[in-house]
């Protein structure tokens, strides 16, 4: 049972998990990610219900899209997720570890020479996109009697991972003879998010004709955006990243999805500065009036970019303090950002108050425009000097057992 902690026995500044019984953030943290787990579950589940009858995997490389691999893959099984992607081996180890043994866990990174020990190891697949790569799983197969499985990839358009559709023809007899040892055929969609970009057509077209060659296995194509491009996109797998960590896989329309992270920054002085001096390296921006500058303990260093900063004549991003928007002041540096409150109550913020960098209405996506790039990049880049705190999805348990056998037919 969760024991909410004794606020007698906290030290003093100590930032609580919004949770009874999770474990606070220390005192000196400088930022705070606060992952909410359950709004990751709500995500799936709205993306299995979109792609209904196609099965919903998820996809948690890059640590869970720099969420927590091993917290959103528990959170994520414990909903019913039974289908995990990951693009290393080291990444497919940490999932394993968090799901149960019944879960499949494919490696999207291709295989390796001299790692199939590897992959029996802890019962993973690897996805494989090279004839050498197939020959070499093969010869690993046949030596050690291992019979886990592995998908195929072909390249459809991406020009980046996966055979070519010739190639992956040739391996058709393989399927047709039976006992080949492949538990999935996928390719990558390259423009998902353009929903009328006509390369998409092309891709559904090309895979779609090489996937029911290979008969009796299962298929994939669509990512996150994938799915929103309707039912001939789905198939039999469906293979969500972004979306599920609140990320609009719909950029031409509202998001659909729950907003899963805030990110939270302690402020570590506040200083006077008067009309026409300058904030920060370069002294690109000046101040048009007596200001008050709060200087904020997060940087590019922790994956607020310095593409953010603003200059005299460009405003940069913002920050919410004391419930309200101030604009950053001057460039963003490796540890510090300078934050304009001037127009904020004196009383309303002190030295060691926090200010949210995403939360309060500044969205991923938002932040990732201020950035020039996109939402995966943001979330994938928050550095390892915040705190992490998390809410719901079983966010301490330990991992679920397997589901109990089923009960023997009665006797007639």
């Amino acid at each position: 049972m969760n024991v909410a902690p004794d606020p007698k026995s906290i030290p003093q500044g100590t930032l609580l998990s919004p949770e009874a019984g999770q474990a606070a953030a220390p005192a000196t943290a400088t930022g705070v990610l606060t992952v909410d787990l359950d709004a990751i579950v709500a995500n799936w589940r709205k993306l299995e219900k979109t792609a209904v009858p196609a099965e919903c995997a998820g996809v948690v490389k890059a640590d869970g899209y720099g969420c927590g691999a091993e917290q959103v893959a528990r959170a994520l099984s414990n909903a019913g997720c039974k289908t995990f992607f990951v693009a290393t081996l080291d990444e497919a180890r940490a999932v394993r570890a968090a799901v149960p043994t019944t879960a499949a866990i494919y490696v999207l990174g291709g295989f390796f020479q001299n790692t199939g020990d590897a992959y029996a190891k802890i019962d993973c697949k690897p996805v494989i996109g090279d004839l050498n790569e197939l020959a070499e799983w093969d010869v690993f197969c046949r030596r050690s009697g291992w019979s886990g499985g592995s998908a195929i990839h072909i390249d459809t358009g991406m020009n980046r991972l996966g055979m070519t559709v010739t190639e992956a023809q040739g391996i058709v007899p393989r399927i047709n003879a039976g006992d080949h040892g492949i538990t999935l055929v996928m390719s990558h969609l390259a423009s998902a998010e353009l929903l009328n970009n006509p390369a998409n057509a092309r891709q559904l077209t090309a895979f779609r004709e090489i996937a029911s060659l290979f008969s009796g296995v299962p298929a994939s194509l669509a990512n996150s955006s994938g799915i929103f491009l309707g039912a001939q996109f789905q198939f039999d797998i469906v293979r969500p990243g972004c979306a599920l960590y609140g990320i609009n896989p719909t950029p031409e329309a509202d998001n659909p999805m729950q907003p899963v992270v805030e990110l939270k920054a302690r402020i570590v002085q506040i200083r006077n500065i008067e009309r026409g001096d300058t904030v920060g390296y370069g002294g690109t921006w000046t101040a048009r009036r007596p200001t008050r500058i709060a200087i904020v303990a997060a940087g590019y260093a922790d994956g607020y970019f310095r593409a953010a900063s603003s200059n005299d004549g460009t405003r940069g991003a913002e920050v919410v303090v004391a419930g309200r928007r101030c604009p950053i002041a001057g460039r963003i540096s490796m540890d510090l950002t300078a934050v304009d409150i001037t127009d904020l109550d004196r009383n309303a913020v002190r030295r060691g108050h926090m200010v949210t960098l995403i939360g309060e209405g500044i969205t991923v996506d938002e932040l990732a425009h201020h950035f020039g790039t996109i939402g995966y990049e943001v979330l994938t880049s928050l550095g390892r000097r915040y705190a992490r705190i998390y809410k719901g999805g079983n966010a301490t348990g330990e991992p679920p057992a397997p589901p109990p056998a089923e009960p023997a037919a009665a006797s007639t």
